[in-house]
């Protein structure tokens, strides 16, 4: 006889006997023995109490709360008594433990869910019973739980019966939103309806009911009323308990909510076009994708509505939404939602993709390049971009400079100066991603007609401020733009052509290249990001020897994320190595206008879980090998995670596909490849991590991380070098510093300190000892005057580290103390 039949057995006894009490004494031994836990088979013992008569279900009911209350209980015993009670006392006379009742339901409602076969759903059920309705948390709690409960009727019954409130507490969207919504019938309709919605896209049947739930509110009200909701997602009330294996909750949606803020995005598509609901939308599909610990993308399924919902909106401002997301968003399924988009509107238009993207960037309001006027009053806003950024600022009607907003203006032209503020942000952010789009189009191999470029890039009041900062070819000649006009390197001016391209160094002489990127000091151009001193990766004599690949960044460790994350924002593509049995391709960038495909060869490093894994498995640190490249239309290699050799898996009977010599890659698109990968390994590596000195788990990185944190440059490195010698002159310290070889140098009057020019590290008299300085996130360069290019944060450490330790009398950070 099984235990199940032993258990059934014995409940028949009990009963046959009169023995409540000892009735209730074995359903808590189960409990118990199960972990609270009433699958298929132990559930037949509750159905066997359960069709007892009202008599004998009543007094092992009266049993089961004498052993609540008993000596021995405990919590875990008093927890499986009430849910027992739940199950034995439905319908009967009588309100059993309902103080304490509601005292677990209050302590449930700070869970995210629980399993349904716990089957806390029979304390809801008591409650509403009982004639009370159920908390808020506790509402949203059983609301999560049916949405993931398997093969299970009851929680999605009760989960229906649960109408109010119509969204889940806890977000602080969805409670402004209740907030708003509070007496007012016609917004509870609407939200009520949101969250409805669970599919891909609206039906046709869904967007009806919408549209006439939209009627009585107007489309203004609507619209301003449920922007605001969006900046406010992913952001929590109060936090709810994180269990050891369940992911970072409290930055997730809650998937209840999650419908509904999906629905909402459905809504706002079929209002009117505006700015405002584009940038709304925008913003949402950012936060919906960022990353969450144990989660990865926050959620996809509310970013792809917002895609979906830009795509069905006309205008400017929801195409700009669409290009600029394109350049930002590295999540797989949305970005291909993205491409479908553009590839849309620009087949609709009869344009290119290149040419959609170049049209949907928006002036923003910006009557000249990079500035605009707007007299509110007396007094005049001015917008200005000044290099990576807007800036506000007001003129009084005297012609007086003043830097904090005139309280008229903020009295009488309140929606104007809302305007305002909007578009700085709006440019501050499209002018990042344009910068970021422009700098992958060295290996787009693009041409533009001159005078199609004139309009688009150079005379675009956004787009000419970045066009103007850079170096291009018109019909050959290289030209840049000062002075009012394009001049050459001697300041001959060019005033037009047939074909234009982005100008890149490789190719070039190192002469004419500096005297490019003195012509650019001369005239106090600073680029958006390197392109005169852009770092060029020519063919070495290893590399000839190898033939068919690139060993120059082998044999790297990387912080696995950090790469991929890198790799995504670069146009690479590439799968997070789980410490499991499987395979998995390179890293890999297909380049379409040169009929190629660059592998970047990596695996996952360590085999001990939990110390080189995260906890959902995950490597946390990857090691690289050869870099290759194929024809693009070549068969995928892959290799096992743990590593080993890459393999193309081919169809029976065909050949693999060799990778091809490096010698005949065409040298832009050899040193662009290079380029992306050295920056990865000079971003990622751990050999760049002051904290690592240690060498990592057992030790065991610590000779790598010694001559990667102090050995040789690589070219990023070496550019930096190049262009400190001629900053260190200029500096406030400059008596203090010298660039030696690797290093910069600095006295100070404790030590001499030596610099890594690469890393960052920092070695000091005597003996070259360590000295660990931790750098924040957002380490400011000090002012060094003209900077040639924006973009390198490692230069910005480096002298930021350089003012510190140059007056170490003055350092008060007792971690930096203690090691001085």
């Amino acid at each position: 006889m099984g235990n199940v039949e032993k258990a059934v057995h014995l409940v028949r006894q009990h009963v046959a006997a009169g023995e409540s009490g000892a009735i209730a004494v074995e359903l808590l031994k189960l409990a118990a023995d199960n972990r609270g836990i009433w699958n298929a088979p132990w559930a037949r013992v509750l159905d066997e109490v359960r069709a007892l008569p009202p008599e004998s279900r009543t007094a092992i009911a009266d049993a089961l709360v004498a052993q609540y209350h008993s000596a021995e209980a405990g919590p875990v015993a008093r927890g499986n008594a009430l849910t027992l009670i739940g199950v034995i006392a439905r319908g009967l006379p009588g309100d059993r433990l309902s103080a304490e009742r509601l005292e677990k339901l209050d302590e449930l409602g700070r869970r995210q869910t629980f399993w349904y076969l716990e089957r806390h759903e029979v304390l809801a059920e008591a409650e509403l019973a009982a004639g009370r309705a159920l908390a808020p948390a506790v509402v949203a709690l059983f609301r999560r739980t049916a949405l993931e409960a398997y093969r299970d009727d009851a929680l999605p019954a009760l989960a229906a019966k649960l109408t109010e409130p119509v969204l889940n507490v806890g977000e602080e969207w969805a409670e402004r939103a209740l907030r708003d919504a509070d007496g007012a019938p016609e917004w509870q309709a609407l939200l009520r309806h949101a969250a409805t919605a669970t599919a891909a896209r609206p039906t046709r049947a869904w967007e009806q009911r919408a549209r006439a739930l939209i009627e009585p509110l107007g489309a203004d009200r609507v619209r301003t009323t449920v922007v605001p909701w969006f900046a406010l997602a992913g952001r929590r009330t109060f936090e709810l308990e994180r269990r050891e294996y369940e992911p970072d909750i409290n930055n997730a949606y809650d998937p209840y909510n999650a419908n509904a803020l999906r629905g909402l995005t459905w809504v706002l598509a079929l209002l009117p076009s505006h700015p405002d609901t584009a940038r709304a939308l925008g913003a949402l599909v950012e936060t919906s994708l960022r990353k969450v610990a144990g989660l990865g993308p926050r959620n996809p399924k509310v970013a792809n509505a917002g895609v979906n919902a830009l795509a069905r909106i006309d205008g400017e401002s929801a195409l700009a939404e669409l290009a600029r997301l394109a350049t930002r968003v590295t999540y797989k399924g949305t970005l291909k939602l993205l491409e479908a988009a553009l590839e849309t509107r620009a087949q609709a238009l009869g344009l290119s993709r290149e040419e959609i993207e170049e049209l949907a960037v928006p002036a923003y309001g910006l009557t000249e390049v990079g500035r605009t006027e707007r007299q509110l009053g007396d007094v005049t806003a001015v917008l200005e971009v000044r290099g990576a950024k807007a800036v506000l600022g007001w003129r009084t009607s005297a012609g007086k400079g003043v830097k904090s907003v005139p309280a008229a203006v903020r009295r009488d032209h309140a929606e104007e100066l809302k305007e305002l503020k909007a578009a700085v942000k709006d440019i501050d952010r499209m002018l990042s991603a344009q910068s970021d789009r422009l700098d992958r189009q060295f290996v787009a191999d693009r041409t533009w007609a001159y005078s199609a470029w004139r309009e688009r890039y150079l005379d675009h009041p956004l787009l000419g401020t970045l066009a103007r900062r850079l170096l291009w070819t018109v019909d050959g000649t290289i030209v840049g733009f000062a002075d009012g006009e394009l001049r050459t390197l001697v300041d001959d001016p060019v005033r037009g052509g047939a074909d234009v391209r982005l100008w890149h160094p490789v190719g070039h002489e190192p002469a004419e290249i500096v005297a490019w990127r003195d012509w650019l000091e001369r005239h106090g151009i600073t680029q958006p990001f390197k392109q005169a001193h852009r770092e060029v990766y020519l063919l070495t004599d290893a590399e000839r020897a190898t033939g068919t690949y690139s060993n120059r960044f082998a044999a790297h460790i990387l912080r696995q994320h950090q790469f991929n994350s890198l790799a995504a924002i670069r146009g690479w593509r590439n799968k997070l190595r789980l410490m499991v049995d499987d395979s998995a391709p390179p890293a890999t960038r297909e380049l379409p206008q040169w009929g190629l495909r660059a592998e970047y060869w990596i695996h996952g490093e360590g085999d001990g879980y939990g110390d080189d894994t995260t906890d959902s498995g995950s490597y946390l640190r990857l090691a690289t090998d050869q870099v290759r490249f194929y024809p693009i239309d070549a068969p995928e290699n892959s290799a096992s995670c743990y590593g080993g050799d890459y393999r193309m898996w081919l169809p029976h009977g065909a050949e693999p596909v060799d990778s091809l010599p490096i010698a005949d890659i065409p040298p832009l698109v050899l040193s662009e490849v290079l380029r992306d990968v050295d920056l990865f390994v000079g971003v990622a590596s751990i050999g760049n991590d002051p904290t690592w000195q240690d060498g990592g788990p057992e030790g065991r990185f610590q000779e790598y991380w010694t001559s990667v944190g102090f050995g040789e440059l690589n070219q990023s490195a070496e550019t930096r070098r190049v262009l400190l010698e001629r900053l260190v002159p200029r500096l406030a310290i400059a008596d203090r510093c010298t660039v030696e070889g690797r290093f910069l140098h600095v006295k100070g009057e404790r030590h001499t300190y030596k610099i890594h020019l690469g890393s960052g590290n920092i070695l000091m008299t005597p003996n070259d000892r360590y000295l660990c300085i931790v750098p924040t996130s957002g380490a400011a360069a000090p002012q060094t005057g003209y900077l040639p290019f924006e973009g390198d944060r490692m230069l910005a450490v480096i002298l930021s580290k350089a003012v510190l330790l140059a007056d170490d009398l003055s350092i008060t950070d007792p971690t930096i103390l203690s090691q001085l």
